[in-house]
């Protein structure tokens, strides 16, 4: 499966359209987690388990946008985006989405 976040492959031809596809994941953060994100704003530096977590909630909401799309018959999804907004406190969507195509 080709995923791209412009309109089009460059040496492809978008033959069939099957329109919007998408995957999304709400995450919610871990206590144990958060005492050390504490400790290591404190000290500054990157919180490497927020950043495992977020990398983790992306990689599982592409999954479930490629599947849509693979169920629709695509092999490709051109002008991907990624967004996160906030459910509740502590927690937060990973949607992504873009245009399921079939390339040649």
């Amino acid at each position: 499966m080709i995923i791209t976040s412009s309109d089009f492959i460059a040496g492809k031809e978008v033959k069939k359209t099957f329109g919007l596809v998408k995957g999304n994941t709400v995450r919610a953060r871990n206590l144990g987690k958060d005492i050390l994100a504490i400790f290591k704003n404190m000290i500054g530096g990157e919180i490497e388990e927020y950043t495992k977590l977020m990398a983790e909630s992306r990689e599982q909401a592409l999954d479930r946008m490629t599947e849509e799309a693979k169920a629709l018959g695509a092999n490709a999804i051109i002008s991907c985006r990624f967004t996160t907004s906030y459910i509740m406190q502590n927690a937060a969507e990973i949607l992504v989405y873009g245009t399921a195509v079939y390339v040649e």
